[in-house]
């Protein structure tokens, strides 16, 4: 039966995805977002383009602070549920810019809760991330760890959002279900995602940085699946957890109908496997530049999904081999269009690929 969602941050890579999953199941979806200018936003126009192409899709230009916006997007339709994945994203970002992260994040959040609360939506998932696990050492994450540690502004903002829609959970009956994404990559992917960053490294010939001496591990995980894991959690509104106990309480669940879950991969990844993974499928040579930590990075993201798998019955299937081929392929393909699209129209060059222009896609396979 078709519904009305709303998806904010629908011009973005995890939103725009998700937007084009509801759509092709038969939803209404309002696609809400500020197209700020975090990357060049001529990519948002054209994930946009390609949801306006539906005719079940409604597109609002606006920003979540603006709390006036946001709330005439529930008056003006009948909104039954919510997928919240706007954010101001980036972890290093945020401790350069931390007002931007309190405002988008923090306030925005605030606005999407009070107007769900307003509208009783029957359900609002919202994206969370695995950073909120900071200097936590043990691994795999579990959703019952304390994360009380952050180590970045960006996790503080994403462990606010857990608080808060605990808050409204608990004192309005509003059922919320964060999501604590790990490492998402695949088409359509941010300019300042990792995979986009070697990839443009190595068909330029350019040695990747690699961080912590290449000492990493990852639970990389294709888009393809996360949006699985979103709709799945989505069509499951949590209720109050009975056995609930404040005396030995769970972290993860609520005497409120309010949950919160991991969702990855089946296994994180080596990062140096990664590269190579996707220096096979480009076909080309990668060479690797090993630099130390960054400041705000984890060495290792490793989740514990059982609960996930157990609740929503959300299992990923897609291997490493086969998202960086899925990647790379819409990559050449970006390579190769933007290389005969007038100067105005090379949105992924703009976004910080400038040499790639003399790049055909035959060069790189």
């Amino acid at each position: 039966m078709s519904r009305t969602v709303l998806v904010t941050g629908a011009a973005g890579f995890i939103g725009f995805h998700t937007a084009l999953r509801l759509l092709r199941r038969g939803d209404h979806v309002i696609g809400f977002d500020n197209l700020n200018d975090y990357y060049d936003i001529t990519l948002k126009e054209d994930r946009l383009r390609q949801l306006e192409a539906h005719y079940a899709f409604t597109g609002v230009r606006a920003d979540l602070v603006d709390a006036e916006a946001i709330a005439d997007v529930f008056r003006s339709f009948d909104v039954a549920l919510v997928v919240h994945l706007a954010a101001q994203a980036g972890v290093r970002a945020s401790v350069e810019a931390p007002r931007a992260y309190v405002d988008s994040n923090v306030v925005g959040f605030l606005n999407v809760l009070k107007c769900c609360r307003h509208h009783a939506v029957r359900h609002l998932v919202y994206a969370s991330s695995s950073s909120v696990y900071g200097d936590n050492m043990a691994v795999p994450f579990s959703v019952r760890d304390r994360v009380d540690h952050p180590i970045s502004l960006y996790a503080a903002t994403k462990r606010s959002n857990e608080l808060m829609a605990h808050s409204y959970s608990h004192l309005f009956g509003l059922p919320t279900t964060g999501l604590r994404f790990f490492t998402v990559y695949g088409p359509w992917g941010r300019p300042d995602m990792a995979l986009v960053l070697f990839a443009q490294a190595i068909v330029e010939g350019r040695p990747i940085e690699v961080f912590n001496n290449g000492d990493m591990e990852r639970d990389f995980t294709v888009v393809d699946d996360i949006v699985e894991g979103v709709v799945h959690a989505l069509d499951r509104p949590p209720g109050p957890d009975g056995d609930w106990n404040s005396d030995a309480a769970d972290t993860a669940s609520s005497s409120a109908p309010y949950r919160f879950y991991n969702i990855r991969n089946d296994a994180p990844e080596r990062l140096l496997d990664v590269i190579e993974a996707l220096k096979f499928a480009l076909g080309r040579i990668a060479q690797k530049t090993l630099l130390p930590q960054q400041l705000g990075n984890m060495r290792v993201t490793h989740a514990d999904v059982n609960d996930l798998q157990h609740d929503v019955g959300y299992r990923p299937t897609t291997k490493l081999r086969d998202g960086v081929r899925a990647f790379a392929d819409w990559f050449c393909d970006l390579v190769y269009w933007a290389q005969r699209m007038p100067a105005s129209r090379r949105h992924f060059v703009a976004s910080g690929c400038p040499t790639l222009t003399g790049l055909t896609i035959g060069s790189l396979v």
